[in-house]
Order: structure tokens, then sequence, then C-alpha cells
């Protein structure tokens, strides 16, 4: 059975796009930059940037992005950084560094980000001016187990469901499942020949593959055969018309002419798939608010869209199918699809166009993403140009596609090497399925969307290098912080509130750990806004590294419990781990996991 995903949402934009110490800093910067001649406020606040390291600026401007004819850049540099105040309050008078001129924030930086950090909890990061949204991830193909293939797609549309959502649209999440199609004739010949029902009801899922797995072997060679005859040129016609290819499309044609026997055998299929699927789903943290399929597209729609592209002279016959040439409409690289198979059924191609009008009829989407391997490029492309030939090239580009390239147990092994901590887990069993989670969902979301990855276990569930255990031991370790030092949550909200100052000693003393790191947590609305155009949760995953690293290296430096500067420090720096904390957090239910608590 394929499977799909979506949500689909109206746009409520928001219009702050960035975090109050951003705006601050960069309406500032921006703000001294237009008095220059020829360069504007829109474009000055735009060429900021936040640098790659902490000790290159808390911004930084690549003063070519001004585009400011006349003087050299390096010139221009110098006098932009001779501009500024020598004594104001936001800002170090900058120093030019070639082309670039980088800004720091050392004396108001924990003023502004650490408060803002707390009283913006849930919400921070959740800032940038953005549109609608909504994902799919369509048809995975033949009946088949719930493999890397649809675990991936499935993760990466969570996490676009769920950076949209955090950035303030209405979403409806739908699972779309490719439940019709020819896949379920060629199971239904297996089940006449190998279906038991006693093997049904012990082990419903398991024993449907069994069957497709056996009928798929004894079709191959018919399929090898019409395949060999395709790429000779020659008609397929009379092989596809006999043997199993016959009695597959025979059993399709029952089911698209609605006869009750047929329908009623691919119901059992069908729903035997979705119970499986929903038990993967949760063990994810994932749920939909509908299911749907392929299956539910209206018939009423399939035929308008055909109407519409005879009307147009777009479809045309070919061999005794109904095809579109989109060569012929200018689109070179698309060939030629099969929209209507010459037995009479309907392909993946004109039900995917007739959802596409359906779901825009049902959720009046601003836009609809798909999340769906590498390979189905050239058949979103086809979906989206029919879209458009049939004259709504408005729609056509509110429709996106996003792709992608191709433990419990595991866990508790690796838990269990440390005795005396494991010892020490309240709930291991639990601890355990929540890190074994998030091995797998950090596996998937390390590399590019469009990257390939090995699935590697032993990799995975290890707590050193880039992994999801590892960001849960980082998260357990700050969330101890506060219970080691007999602190509460209330009690650092107060200590901010009436000493804002608190951490300027650190700041100030020789220890730039605590600015650095205010730095780095200050970037989050940025790294979230950034995530939003690309929607890639690599850019995410990156950035709650960096920060769990920086954070590893500061605990000696930085101490809380058996400070020996007073409660004042203690106090300051138990307030910059709980917001790194909050942080951290974030990111991780961003991306769909469920930190440890520890």
């Amino acid at each position: 059975m394929g499977l799909s995903s979506f949500a689909f949402g109206q746009c409520n934009v928001k219009h702050n796009s960035c975090s109050k110490h951003d705006y601050i800093y960069r309406a500032f910067v921006a703000d001294v930059l237009a008095r220059l001649p020829g360069c504007e406020t829109p474009v000055a606040y735009e060429s900021l940037l936040i640098p790659g390291t902490p000790a290159n600026g808390d911004l930084v401007l690549p003063v070519p992005r001004l585009r400011i004819k006349g003087k050299k850049p390096a010139e221009q540099s110098a006098e932009l950084a001779a501009a500024f105040p020598d004594n104001h309050p936001l800002f170090q008078k900058p120093v030019t560094a070639g082309i670039h001129l980088p800004f720091f924030t050392p004396l108001s930086l924990p003023r502004l980000v650490l408060p803002y950090i707390f009283q913006r909890q849930q919400s921070y990061g959740n800032d940038s001016d953005v549109g609608l949204r909504n994902y799919a991830a369509p048809d995975q193909g033949r009946k088949k187990e719930f493999h890397a293939g649809h675990l991936r797609s499935t993760i990466i549309g969570a996490f676009t469901a769920n950076l949209y959502e955090t950035m303030g649209w209405d979403v409806v999440e739908v699972n779309y499942l490719g439940d019709w199609g020819k896949q379920f004739g060629l199971l239904a010949v297996g089940w006449q020949r190998f279906g038991s029902e006693e093997e049904l009801a012990r082990e419903p899922l398991k024993h449907l593959l069994d069957v497709y797995a056996r009928i798929n072997t004894v079709f191959r060679p018919e399929q090898e055969e019409s395949k060999k005859a395709r790429d000779e040129g020659r008609d397929t016609a009379e092989i596809e018309f006999r043997g199993l290819f016959a009695e597959r499309n025979a059993f399709f044609s029952r089911m698209e002419a609605g006869d009750q026997e047929a329908v009623a055998l691919w119901r059992r299929f069908r729903d035997t798939s979705i119970d499986r699927y929903i038990a993967t789903y949760a063990r994810l943290n994932i749920d939909f608010d509908e299911y749907s399929g392929e299956s539910q597209v209206n018939r009423a729609t399939i035929e308008w869209v055909e109407s519409v592209l005879r009307e147009k002279g777009i479809y045309e016959q070919n061999k005794g199918s109904w095809v579109i040439d989109f060569e012929k409409h200018g689109f070179k690289s698309l060939g030629l699809a099969v929209v209507r198979g010459r037995t009479g059924t309907t392909t993946y191609l004109l039900r995917d166009v007739a959802a596409v009008l359906d779901r825009v009829e049902k959720y009046a989407f601003d836009k609809m993403i798909y999340v769906i391997s590498t390979e189905q490029d050239l058949y979103f492309r086809r979906v989206f140009r029919t879209v458009e030939l049939m004259g709504r090239p408005d729609l056509a580009a509110r429709l996106q596609h996003v792709n992608f390239g191709k433990s419990r147990e595991a866990m508790h092994e690796v838990m269990r090497r440390n005795e005396v901590k494991y010892s020490q887990v309240e709930d291991p069993d639990a601890v355990a399925e929540k890190v074994g989670i998030s091995a797998v969902m950090v596996q998937n979301m390390s590399g590019k969307c469009i990257n390939n990855y090995p699935f590697d276990i032993g990799r995975m569930t290890s707590f050193e290098g880039d992994t999801g255990p590892y960001l849960q031991y980082c998260h357990a370790r700050l969330n101890s912080i506060l219970r080691k030092a007999d602190l509460t949550r209330q009690d650092l909200v107060d200590h901010l509130e009436n000493h804002p100052d608190s951490l300027d000693a650190d700041v100030l003393g020789g220890k730039p750990h605590a600015a650095d790191l205010l730095r780095l947590m200050a970037q989050y609305p940025d790294v979230t806004a950034v995530a939003l155009k690309t929607l890639e949760p690599s850019t995410i995953l990156t950035y709650l590294f960096r920060l769990a690293h920086q954070l590893s290296s500061y605990y000696d430096v930085l101490q809380v419990v058996g400070a020996e500067s007073g409660r004042d420090v203690v106090l300051a720096r138990a307030a910059l781990y709980e917001g790194a904390r909050q942080v951290l957090e974030r990111g991780m239910r961003l991306l769909g996991l469920n930190p440890v608590e520890g």
C-alpha cells in the first residue's frame, strides 16, 4: 500500500519576524546604515547576518550586500565604523574587518535575551513572518512493510507540519494512503492462491505481506517480459492481456466498477494496513487529524478533470490509452504520461490531479507540500504541470514537492553499559523508548532531505557524536541542574526580574562563555526562519548540536553547584542553563522528539 501524509491550512501570518533581541539590534544598525547615501533601510536590515561563530560578532555586515556604488567596500566599511557612536548602550563601537563589519553587544545581551526567553517560553523562536502550511508525502508504491522510505517521509513530513504550526499556521494533518490501484488487484489474485483466514486472524499484516511477496515472485517473469518488449519498442498489449496481468487488471476493474465482493476484499486489506500505520506513528510521537486515501478521491472530480483535458486538447489517445504528451505543450523534459490506461482504469496521475482539486475545495489551502523520495521528482512535475495546463497556474504555484533520498531494545543495551546510571533511571523502559525513537528520527533528519543515508543502528543509538541519544543526554543533564541546586524555575524568574545585571560579572570578568552561549541562544529565531524557507530539518538539528557541544564545554567553567561567587551567581548561571534548556527543548519538539526529563 502506498503512503502519503499532508496537512492543509490557512495562513495566519505573524509579523514579528525576529526575536526582541534580534529585532532591536538589527533595527538600530539598519537605521545607522541607512544614513549612508544610496542605502535604503530594508536593504540594510536584510544585509545583516548572524556569524557562524560567536567570535565574529553578534551581527555582521558583508558590506557588498548594501550594493552601494562608488567607493570600494573596504572604504565603505571604514566609513560605517566611524559613523557609529562611541558609547552606545547596545553596541561596542565596531572595528572593520576588511569588507566585513562585525557588531558586538556584550553589555545588553544578557539583560535582553534571557528574560525574553523566559517570558516567551514555548513560543520563543515562533515569530518568523510566514505564509501557509501543509505537507504531503505521496504514494510510496506497491504494498509492502513500513520501511525506511516510509519512515523518512513520515518523519520529515511531520517536521514540516510542526514547523509551520509553530510559526502560527492553522493546520489539518491528513495521512494519505496510496490505497487504490492495480497493486490491490495483484494482492487479490495472490490471496486467492495463497491466502489463509487462520494466518490472517493470527498475524494480519505479516500474512498479507507474505501473500504479496509470493504472488509478486510468480508475476516477475511476466513483468520482465513486458519490460523487454517496451525497451525494444514493441507493443506490450498482447503480453498484458493474458496471465497474471489480465487477472490483476480484471480485479482492479471490478474495484473501479464498484463490485461489492471486490470492494469488500479490498477494504479488508486497507483496514489491516491502516491499523499498523497508526501504531507505528504513535511510537514516533506522530498523529494525524484525518486518514484519507486515493480510494476517496471524488469520481465526479476525476470525470471533470478528464473533460477539461479533452476540451483543452491536452488529452489524446495513444495505443488504447489516454495520455498527455507534455512535449507538445512546451515541457520537453516531462515526456509522455498515461492518464487512463488501455484497460479503462485510472492511473496515479489522474487520481492525484483530481485529489488536488478535491483538497483545495475542502480545505481552501494556501500551499500543499508533498514529501517523497527523489525518484518521484518527474512524477510530481507532471502532476503540477497538468494542473497548470488545465488553466490553474495559480493552484499549481501553491504545490511543492520536498524530496529526499533513500529500537528500543538496542537502546536498552546501550544504556545498560553504565550500570550505575542505569540503576538511577526511574523508568528505564519509558526512557529507552523515548531515546530509541529519538535515535531513529535524528538519523533520518541529520543530512539534507535530498541525500541518501546509511541505516546504522549502532551509530544512531550511540550517546557519542551527533545522535538523538546525545541530544537527550544533554537535555537530561540541563534538566538536573535546578534539582541539584535545589532551585525552582520561579526562583530564576524572580532573580532575573530583580537583578537584571547579575550576569555582567561573568560577561565582564574574563569569562566570555556566558556571552557566547547567550549569542547562540539568541540565534534560534533566525534558525527557525531559515528552516521555514528551506524545509530542511537538518537546519534545526545542526543548530541543536552546536548548542549541545557548546554547553558540554562550559559546565566546568560556569559551575552552578559549588560556585564560589555567592548565591547571585548561582542563580544567574542556573538561569543561563535553564534558558539553554528551554531553547534545546523547543528545537527538539519542533523536530518531533520527546525530551527525556532526566
